[in-house]
């Protein structure tokens, strides 16, 4: 009889050698699904000083730099990674259906 508990399963050298080059297989790939990001849709920015921002009540309309129809920005994690136009789900909610999506800045 081994010492070796029944759990325990040695790695082949494949597959250490796939964990040094950071090569991920299916196991692992799959544990990322379930990790929660945060998605967030900007339909465009303001700038404004603080004495005009607490003069804005109930109805004051605070002018975006996009123009009506031009692509909503879509960010993961505050990390821009497509646009956007705003669709209506059902009779009281928005969506965003994805038209582009962005190229990243970092290399591989």
């Amino acid at each position: 009889m081994s010492d070796t508990p029944e759990a325990f399963q040695p790695a082949s050298a494949t597959e250490l050698a796939a964990k040094r080059s950071g090569a991920m297989g299916p196991r692992d790939v799959e544990a990322a699904y379930d990790i929660p990001v945060q998605v967030s849709a900007v339909l465009g920015r303001a700038t404004m000083q603080v004495s005009q921002l607490l003069k804005l009540g109930r109805g004051a309309v605070v002018e975006l730099d996009r123009k009506l129809g031009e692509a909503v920005d879509i960010y993961v994690n505050n990390r821009l990674v497509a646009r956007g136009e705003v669709v209506m789900v059902d009779d009281s909610r928005l969506g965003i259906s994805m038209t582009e999506i962005v190229k990243s800045d970092r290399g591989g």
